[in-house]
């Protein structure tokens, strides 16, 4: 999963010379939160909306209009933005760039090239997108959570899938460092590190059929739980119909 594929490429970008007023702008009418900024068309830094918000003046101010305008119109970007700002490469993993976000407690991340051009964006979104898509939410409405003792044991899994004829949309696993022992082992057992917790989306079915799946599988594995989302009815977020301003 490469940042190329999944990263915003319509990116837009500014001269560290516009003035915050531009910027504010441009970030009202593409309702975005942040701007590469660059010099000569190469990256020198990021403004966000909160960098702008630190850098106007309070609501509760003795300015008058006219000269809070004026002091947003010589303030330039350059004045308010990081400089040199973390980034990642279109041919970089988006785990790369999920982690590098994660660990710096960043929401987006300025995607250039060698020479430090900017050819893309890439922001929590962008990973959520992709995340909702591996998990493959939006197709099954099933998923049922196992702990298996190895690795090998998923051709086993798979198996029993294809007998009960069933559509899998999705399969995500890692190893269970905490996993809880089966019956008979200790927790601290050498099989232990082989162990791993698999989440499997499936298409739906009748109770009936989903039943004896889920016998089958005990047989095998732990059936750690399972369970059936409607994301038909998700709750929505109440729309403002006032805008926040910057000022």
């Amino acid at each position: 999963m490469l940042v190329k594929d999944w990263m915003s490429e319509h990116v837009i970008t500014l001269d560290e010379n516009v003035s915050i007023m531009k910027a504010i702008q441009v970030l009202k009418e593409h309702k975005i939160r942040r701007i590469p900024v660059t010099r000569e068309g190469k990256l020198v830094g990021i403004v966000t909306d909160r960098d702008i918000k630190e850098a106007t003046p309070s609501k509760i101010t003795t300015f008058e209009v006219h000269e809070m305008y004026y002091l947003l119109s010589e303030l330039k970007l350059k004045d308010v933005m990081t400089k040199d700002p973390l980034t990642v490469k279109p041919d970089d993993t988006v785990e790369y760039a999920a982690v590098l976000m994660l660990e710096n407690k960043i929401s987006g991340l300025p995607v250039v090239t060698d020479d430090g051009q900017v050819v893309g964006i890439i922001t929590q979104t962008d990973i959520f997108k992709l995340f909702v898509n591996i998990t493959g939410i939006y197709y099954s409405p099933y998923q049922i959570c196992l702990l298996i003792n190895h690795s090998n044991e998923l051709l086993e899994l798979f198996q029993i899938l294809k007998d009960f004829q069933v559509t899998v949309y999705s399969l995500l696993t890692w190893k269970e460092e905490t996993a809880l022992p089966t019956e008979g082992e200790s927790k601290t057992s050498s099989s232990e590190e082989n162990k791993r917790i698999v989440f499997v989306r499936l298409e739906e079915m009748g109770q009936e059929k989903l039943e004896t799946l889920l016998q089958e599988l005990n047989k095998k594995f732990r059936v750690l739980y399972h369970l059936k989302e409607d994301i038909s009815k998700l709750p929505r977020k109440e729309i403002k119909n006032k805008e926040e301003s910057f000022i």
